[in-house]
């Protein structure tokens, strides 16, 4: 089985939320089919169809989890041996020559980008791009919008 790579942060977020599901919203979905059940005729019960399609969706997510989980490689950026190099794991503040703003995105998993945080994957064009590159290189990115150039003014592996 392929294995995904993935931070902690994102196998600990991945984590609390298949524990949320599992004590939490699968209890509580069960006890709203008891309830709708305990009303008679379940053919025409609206609440009990509803309550069985929310079932549906959460057993779907939580295997959907469990899946992420089990092919997961955790990776731990602060016990990587990058030799000042970017990573999968690091944190770089980048200077974006057409904005002239500095950028800082880490980069991380498929399943745990968010770029509205600062969070890349790995297989997105910059991410791709930077990877293996040093402090103070310059990489051009081709992106939906034309070519990018980036700067590396700084790596860290936290």
């Amino acid at each position: 089985m392929k294995k995904t790579p993935m931070t902690i942060a994102g196998a600990e977020k991945l984590k609390a939320e298949l524990h949320r599901l599992k004590t939490i919203e699968r209890p509580r979905i069960i006890q709203h089919i008891t309830d709708a059940r305990s009303h008679g005729d379940i053919s025409e019960n609206a609440e009990y169809h509803a309550a069985k399609e929310q079932q549906g969706f959460v057993e779907g997510r939580i295997a959907d989890l469990e899946l992420k989980l089990a092919t997961a490689q955790v990776i731990d950026p602060r016990t990587v041996s990058a030799d000042g190099r970017v990573v999968f794991g690091a944190t770089l503040c980048l200077m974006d020559d057409q904005s002239r703003q500095e950028v800082t995105y880490q980069i991380v998993g498929d399943h745990e980008s968010e770029i509205a945080q600062g969070k890349i994957s790995i297989s997105s064009p910059i991410a791709r791009a930077l990877i293996g590159k040093e402090l103070g290189d310059v990489v051009e990115v081709q992106v939906p919008g034309g070519i990018r150039r980036y700067e590396i003014l700084s790596i860290s592996y936290v």
